[in-house]
């Protein structure tokens, strides 16, 4: 399923997948990567209790230093947009909360969603060589460890209603805040960090 894009250009700088709600994939690269391991840390609050994961080390991320990476891929975003829903957006989007995820084995994110907000991201940072070889030797049927999860609805014949993602890093998803994801725990040694974001359409702002 993680092949399956709607978008086909292998010159377009985001993708889009045949699946109900949208959801783009973008790519940072290595030069914007680079920078927010410099102001990601555990030295921040604690956000945990507002949070859905089975995580301990989640911290909140400053907004002003996250929004100068990533708004200029805010811009492609709206491209996608535009032709995901034949529409142009609404208005820009406001980012109004980021933070960190430091997971390590056993840890794991629960079927949720994001509320009182409208597109959430997550971008990985790091995904730790130890993990990268278990997620290898996996089997199962399912997504295997470590893995990005998305679903809407139930489960229907002719339609495509769960799709999933091994990360890299830089792999940047946004997405509907309503649809629901999830993250599946893994076993080995390392620490994944993933940064997650929520954004609202600012009326203010055409």
């Amino acid at each position: 399923m993680k092949d399956n894009k709607k978008n086909n250009d292998p010159t377009s700088p985001y993708q889009l997948f045949n699946f109900g709600p949208m959801l783009c994939k973008m790519k940072l690269d290595d030069a914007n990567l680079k920078k927010y391991t410099k102001f990601v840390s555990k030295k921040t609050s604690f956000i945990n209790e507002t949070l859905a994961g089975v995580i301990k080390h989640e911290h909140s991320v400053d907004l002003q230093k996250y929004g100068e990476i990533i708004n200029p891929y805010l811009s492609i975003f709206y491209e996608g947009f535009q032709r995901w829903y034949g529409i142009r957006p609404p208005s820009k989007l406001l980012l109004t909360r980021a933070w960190a995820n430091f997971m390590v084995a056993a840890e794991f994110n629960p079927p949720h969603t994001h509320p009182n907000c409208d597109f959430s991201s997550v971008l990985f940072v790091k995904i730790p060589k130890e993990l990268k070889e278990e997620h290898k030797k996996f089997k199962g049927t399912g997504a295997g460890p470590g893995a990005l999860s998305f679903f809407y609805g139930g489960n229907q014949n002719f339609s495509i209603c769960y799709m999933h993602f091994f990360p890299e890093e830089g792999d940047f998803f946004m997405f509907p805040a309503s649809l629901t994801h999830f993250v599946s725990p893994f076993t080995s040694g390392g620490e994944r960090i993933s940064l997650s974001a929520n954004f609202s359409f600012d009326f203010k702002r055409k």
